[in-house]
């Protein structure tokens, strides 16, 4: 069946579109790389280092936290408490979609905390966007699993 004039000229229209706005190719494996550059600037001890993976205009709800962080400095605060104990995350199940210029990596980790031997597991979901340069979080949950206290 011949194609439509209108069905070329809306092919041609969306790929001009899409040529033209702020989206990057990415794949699973590259989205799942950014868990583990947040969890190497937990290693580094420096809440500024972790904050560096934030948007400037993003959430954390954390999860030894009530209060949510949106600003550079709060969740600096937060990291600068949360740190205290030695944390390194592991993913235990994830699932990762991704939609243009966003990707959403969501799942079960495990934290286990040097200082204390203590491990805490707990769900999370990252939202990642494409700024134009690199995938920053935009935003941040990670809560307690039920029972686990």
């Amino acid at each position: 069946m011949a194609e439509s004039c209108l069905a070329r000229q809306v092919r041609h229209d969306r790929k001009l579109i899409l040529e033209n706005i702020n989206v990057k190719s990415t794949s699973e494996n590259e989205i799942a790389a950014l868990f583990d550059r947040w969890n190497g600037s937990l290693q580094t001890g420096d809440p500024l280092e972790v904050v560096a993976n934030y948007a400037k205009r993003s959430i954390l709800l954390p999860t030894v936290s009530n209060i949510p962080r949106l600003t550079p400095d709060e969740k600096a605060d937060y990291f600068q408490h949360f740190l205290e104990n030695g944390p390194s995350g592991k993913i235990d199940l994830r699932q990762i979609s991704i939609s243009g210029d966003m990707a959403v990596d969501s799942g079960l980790y495990t934290f286990t905390f040097a200082k204390t031997g203590q491990t805490v597991s707990t769900r999370y979901s990252f939202v990642y966007q494409w700024d134009g340069s690199q995938w920053l979080i935009v935003s941040h949950h990670s809560s307690a699993m039920p029972g686990s206290d």
